[in-house]
């Protein structure tokens, strides 16, 4: 299947990955709806901040993934759906479950019963590397056991069944997309490399950090952008998890350390035991296998570790974007 010229639904295109999903479908030549969070300041998140000749190019619909009347009208007429609306922090699922479970399960479960009446041809689902929890082995393999080690990470496994059943028991063609730790421009402020970026470039002498032990699987948001595509032009993956990921892991604090050194390099890092997870919670080891994805689309990720930072660490040094986030306080 060639994108261009499909029709194209984006749920979650307000966000992070969603925004630069959408950026990368209009270049590959779609026709793009981005399903953007209704809210009473019409805001449309990161694509408030696109150029006016970029927005001309997309529909937008304000909803809620929660409503499957919403959902259904948002997928009609639709060829392809790429679903990334989701809950993901995982601090605020530990004091608010249900609310995972209403977004990320029952959201899920709105798209794909839409997209079985609807016949879509295509509905790639979002899943995460969080799923399998702490490496059993490595690299991990889509085959890798799934271990529900938080509320956010047991809502998204749920999802991902529910997503596979609709395959299984109705020959819906979904794909499940299991990006690794996805960084770059726009990402959220409860995520460990902004929280590091933002104390750095407003010169804190002291970087607070949670538990910097654990190694994560870096991928620059363009890469997993054009991974989601690849995946969508495939239609052998119907039926599959795919993770996307670069098979090379990072401490985060050594991560950390790196950032320091490329921003502020007096700076030091100490714990606040306010952000360390439950011992039985924190995900130790991640660090996924590609295998899959290159096999089946030659996909691999283009951009350095180093590089990826770089561009990141230029997109928050902007006055504008740096405004945006509130490096003095523990956002969860």
């Amino acid at each position: 299947m060639n994108i261009a010229g499909k029709k194209v639904l984006v749920t979650g295109a307000d966000g992070f990955i969603g925004s630069h999903l959408v950026e990368h479908l209009i270049d590959c030549g779609a026709q793009v709806k981005a399903f953007v969070y209704y809210n009473s300041f019409n805001s449309w998140g990161w694509l408030d901040t696109f150029p006016k000749e970029t927005l001309a190019k997309i529909e937008v619909f304000s909803g809620d993934v929660r409503d499957p009347n919403g959902v259904f009208t948002a997928m009609e007429g639709c060829d392809i759906v790429f679903h990334l609306a989701a809950l993901i922090a995982i601090p605020y699922s530990y004091h608010s479950p249900d609310s995972y479970v209403d977004t990320n399960i029952r959201g899920t479960l709105n798209i794909i019963q839409a997209a079985k009446r609807l016949n879509i041809e295509r509905v790639l689902v979002t899943s995460t590397s969080e799923v399998y929890g702490t490496a059993q082995f490595v690299p991990i393999t889509e085959s890798h056991p799934k271990q529900g080690q938080s509320p956010y990470s047991a809502s998204k496994i749920g999802a991902d069944v529910m997503a596979d059943s609709f395959y299984r028991s109705f020959g819906l063609p979904v794909t499940l997309v299991r990006p690794f730790n996805t960084y770059g421009p726009r990402q959220s402020a409860r995520a460990v490399i902004p929280t590091i970026i933002t104390q750095l470039l407003n010169k804190e002498p002291i970087i607070r950090l949670g538990d910097i032990t654990p190694t994560r699987d870096l991928v620059y948001v363009k890469d997993t952008a054009k991974g989601f595509v690849k995946i969508a032009e495939n239609d052998s993956l119907i039926g599959h998890e795919v993770n996307i990921a670069t098979q090379q892991e990072i401490s985060v604090g050594d991560l950390a350390q790196l950032l320091i050194d490329l921003i502020h390099p007096t700076s030091k890092i100490e714990t606040d035991n306010d952000r360390i997870r439950p011992k039985n919670s924190e995900v130790f080891r991640l660090l996924g296998s590609a295998e899959k994805l290159f096999e089946h689309t030659q996909w691999k990720p283009n951009i350095a570790l180093k590089d990826g930072l770089t561009e990141t660490i230029e997109w928050f040094s902007k006055a504008e974007n740096l405004a945006r986030y509130k490096h003095d306080i523990y956002n969860i």
